[in-house]
């Protein structure tokens, strides 16, 4: 059963060295997702899944000791979904992002399994592959990785669009108060268009707290750069 989760952003400029000059324009969001995988530590689970938008056409599973670098944003620093056996897959950014987050909160609490899911994964799915992900342990715990849109300026890497502000704002409603129905019932299609990668993490999540009885705190909210970034956390 799902005990508690964190919803995170994850542009690679979280990572101080990937941001570089900007770095401590994130420091808020920082802050937030630290706070957030302290609720998963306290919630001590015995499964720890990492779950987030990557480059598949379904699901992709990286077990524990996954690599993950971010050498393809120009930094030679490498990471690790937790301890033991480096696997042969590496991960995707989001979950790259993921593992940094992990290693400088210093988890060493429960195993560590990756899930990367494909944007256009269809709802039904994604809340398929949450109930499942619920099951897989007594005291199961979530690190959901994803963004709300990214077309909030004009200078948006998806350029201005007046339907973002107010999608932002229901995710955020939504995450704010693990409001499931809502999480379920976002617009795929309208998702895609506004390059909000967290829809389909998001709705993982939301089969995967299905009778748990979860309460919802939102965070953070925040959109640098025109891209949405939210911290919240469920338990």
């Amino acid at each position: 059963m799902l005990v508690a989760a964190a919803v995170c952003p994850c542009p690679p400029l979280l990572v101080p060295e990937v941001a570089a000059g900007a770095a401590p324009e994130l420091d808020t969001a920082r802050a937030a997702c630290a706070d957030a995988l302290g609720v998963l530590a306290a919630a001590r689970p015995d499964l720890l899944v990492v779950v987030g938008p990557a480059d598949v056409s379904g699901r992709g599973v990286f077990p524990q000791g996954s690599p993950g670098s971010f050498r393809g944003f120009g930094v030679d620093a490498g990471v690790r979904l937790g301890s033991g056996e480096a696997g042969e897959r590496e991960l995707p950014a989001s979950l790259a992002v993921g593992a940094w987050l992990l290693e400088r909160t210093g988890w060493a609490d429960a195993p560590i399994e990756g899930l990367g899911v494909g944007e256009a994964l269809e709802a039904e799915r994604c809340v398929g592959a949450g109930r499942e992900i619920a099951g897989r342990a007594e005291r199961v715990a979530m690190l959901v990785m994803g963004d709300a849109s990214a077309c909030r300026t004009l200078k948006a890497p998806g350029y201005l669009d007046e339907r973002a502000a107010p999608f932002d704002a229901e995710a955020a409603r939504a995450l704010g108060t693990a409001d499931l129905a809502a999480i379920k019932s976002l617009d795929a299609d309208l998702a895609a268009r506004l390059q909000a990668s967290g829809r389909a993490p998001w709705q993982v999540l939301a089969g995967a707290a299905e009778g748990a009885g979860l309460a919802g705190a939102l965070l953070h909210e925040d959109a640098p750069y025109g891209v949405c970034y939210l911290v919240a956390t469920w338990s």
